[in-house]
């Protein structure tokens, strides 16, 4: 089954600092059918102000990866962690038995956008770590690369403490890119720019998302092209 999740049916506040879009329930936004997508718990597209950004606050047994699709994004936390993400990186950041950490646009004149999701752990009480990726942007061109992952080993691939993978996708226009997947496991697709074509039936658009169950294979198509994140979960 896939389900359809309009951009414009997300929840969205404006703080003035901060312009937020969520795909799930987070902070002041609750809706209990609408909590998680297996382990997949937050999914935000987030513009943040230079200068401006969440000073040090706690996170405690989640998987949080971040990626910055404009601007930059310094990040600090209590482990030793010091770095600025940008475009074309990723950080994983495990919370386990408890983190501090902040996140901000150290840019004086760009405004940021990230999007940043949060998983639940395969186990509590982790010890918490940190780590960020570079990947290359190129390798992404009609093809899925993994970017995130627990099956997957390399230098180049975050590793995350849940069994799920990330990967990122750039499909010219016309081309088609192929996911086969394991019976029982779930799918989500966010498309970044651009318009994307599931199985020659469904059809997606700058930032819409799907939600996809009891399916091994799945067919994506660009008419347009398209800058797309494909998930596979348990």
């Amino acid at each position: 089954m896939i389900k359809i999740y309009p951009a414009e049916e997300r929840y969205s506040g404006n703080h003035g600092w901060l312009q937020c879009n969520f795909s799930f329930s987070f902070a002041d936004y609750y809706d209990p059918s609408n909590l998680q997508f297996g382990p997949l718990r937050v999914f935000n597209d987030d513009y943040i102000q230079p200068q401006k950004g969440f000073g040090t606050h706690p996170h405690r047994d989640m998987e949080i990866v971040t990626f910055i699709l404009k601007g930059q994004l310094k990040h600090e936390d209590n482990t030793g962690g010091s770095e600025i993400l940008k475009p074309g990186e990723v950080q994983r950041m495990s919370a386990g038995t408890g983190i501090l950490h902040s996140e901000i646009n150290s840019s004086s004149d760009e405004v940021t956008n990230s999007l940043q999701l949060w998983f639940q752990p395969l186990e509590k009480g982790i010890t918490p770590s940190y780590e960020q990726k570079k990947y290359d942007q190129m390798a992404t061109k009609n093809r899925l690369l993994p970017v995130v992952s627990h099956r997957m080993k390399s230098e180049n691939i975050a590793y995350i403490h849940q069994d799920l993978t990330i990967y990122m996708s750039d499909l010219g226009a016309d081309k088609k890119v192929v996911f086969n997947q394991e019976h029982g496991r779930k799918i989500y697709v966010f498309v970044i720019e651009g318009n994307l074509s599931l199985n020659e039936g469904y059809q997606l658009k700058r930032r819409d998302a799907a939600r996809i169950t009891d399916l091994t294979h799945l067919d994506l198509t660009s008419s347009q092209g398209a800058s797309f994140m494909l998930i596979d979960l348990p």
